[in-house]
């Protein structure tokens, strides 16, 4: 099989979502309309923490930062995928290809590790509501937000290098919307041995670390909520995580199902189809959960809407 070194490759090519030109519109406005929303609805929130002196707690400061990270995640891939739809090109440098491969694995780990974060964050408040403001110290909250940032960069950037050190095929079609870091083995022409054992090692303990935080922090949120004597006590303590809950769900299952699935049943095109779920719909639904099932956030961001809309003197 023909092979260059990788100091030689200019570009791969980004195969998109369908070969079929008459979708090609549609494609466009509607994932033009949802990388929109995603960014203004998550900017928004950010603005709405930021100007209300209320929402200055633990849980506002990682959602906040959950919200950013959302922005980012989405903004990471599908300005891209516009841009080849707009002017019908569907290359993208290599350089550009380790860039997006870089951004994209930071902000999917570190979307997990806020959502982590945020499980513990409710498991303190239901579990122990006294000792809340004492434990979840402003100290705490910005240590674990630094350390999910620096940690995940870090990680991101061995995984970036160690694609860097491949060769490739001269086939340099990549079946998906992005450049994602399995897609890419598959056209290495050399043994992506240690590639693969990163990823189940190193890339396989983060998951993990993530996914025993939530199992244990909600397994000891569900058995305090069922302590609870009166039925509003229950619904109030299962409110304050229920969009957390929601959003885990969505981000967790979806991503699942690109990275763990069975080889037999995966394919190009189911893989593609999982990817969109997390990449681009999780962060456009996030805005809408968090403020649709949150009073606190529902309330100011009228205030900061009403505000914008005085005119000024």
């Amino acid at each position: 099989m023909e092979w260059e070194n990788l100091t030689s490759i200019s570009a791969f090519v980004l195969l998109g979502l369908s070969k079929q030109p008459e979708q090609q519109e549609v494609l466009f406005g509607l994932f033009l309309f949802m990388y929109l929303v995603t960014v203004g609805g998550n900017l928004l929130i950010i603005l709405a923490i930021i100007a209300d002196a209320h929402l200055h707690t633990p849980m506002y400061f990682f959602l906040a930062n959950l919200s950013l990270a959302d922005a980012c995640f989405v903004s990471t891939t599908v300005p891209k995928m516009l841009a080849n739809i707009w002017i019908q090109n569907q290359a993208i440098s290599y350089a550009g290809c380790l860039s997006q491969l870089y951004f994209f694995m930071l902000f999917v780990m570190l979307e997990a590790f806020l959502l982590a974060v945020m499980a513990y964050d409710c498991y303190v408040a239901i579990c122990y509501p006294l000792h809340y403001v004492m434990v979840m110290s402003p100290g705490l909250c910005v240590f674990l937000v630094s350390a999910s940032w620096i940690m995940n960069a870090l990680h991101s950037l061995l995984h970036t290098l160690l694609m860097n050190n491949l060769s490739f095929c001269a086939e340099r079609k990549i079946p998906h919307f992005f450049c994602d870091i399995n897609p890419l083995l598959s056209l290495s022409c050399t043994d992506p041995f240690i590639n693969e054992l990163v990823i189940f090692t190193v890339g396989g303990l983060a998951g993990l670390v993530c996914v025993l935080c939530l199992i244990i922090s909600y397994t000891h949120i569900f058995l305090t909520i069922l302590k609870i004597p009166s039925i509003q006590g229950k619904q109030k303590a299962f409110s304050t995580c229920s969009s957390h809950l929601s959003v885990v769900s969505l981000f967790f299952g979806t991503s699942f199902c690109v990275y763990f699935s069975p080889p037999s049943t995966r394919s190009a095109q189911k893989g593609t189809v999982a990817s969109v779920m997390y990449t681009v719909v999780t962060p456009v639904l996030n805005p809408f959960i968090y403020s649709l099932r949150n009073r606190d956030i529902k309330s100011s961001l009228r205030k900061l809407i009403w505000v914008s809309k005085i005119p000024s003197p």
